[in-house]
């Protein structure tokens, strides 16, 4: 008997994401397609459903361009990425200079 009821869809039966918002880079002719890694290495293409969940994953800064998910596929294939992550979580903590403890001292071999 199974004590949980999971009501995932199947992923051909997927809706539409709609327009997505895609991180990109700012170069002289227009922008560049932002790639990510998975945590296992493998290349990836990311996109938000919202705007505000890309700035509270990457940055309010963070620039972004505006495609169909089959347009974004379409553009991470040459680069033999297939994987598409979309409205992902960030789970490191931010990068600081300062010791996550008062206390912290570094050990110098």
């Amino acid at each position: 008997m199974c004590l949980f009821l999971y009501d995932d869809p199947d992923p051909d039966e997927q809706d539409p994401a709609g327009l997505l918002h895609v991180p990109a880079h700012r170069v002289a002719t227009g922008f560049v397609l932002r790639t990510f890694r998975t945590p296992l290495g493998e290349r990836t293409a990311v996109a938000f459903t919202h705007r505000d969940l890309l700035a509270r994953t990457l940055s309010a800064g963070q620039p972004s361009i505006r495609l169909a998910e089959s347009a974004l596929r379409s553009l991470a294939s040459p680069l033999g990425i297939s994987r598409l992550v979309l409205d992902p979580v960030l789970s490191a903590p931010a990068v600081s200079a300062e010791p996550l403890c008062a206390d912290a001292t570094v050990a110098t071999l």
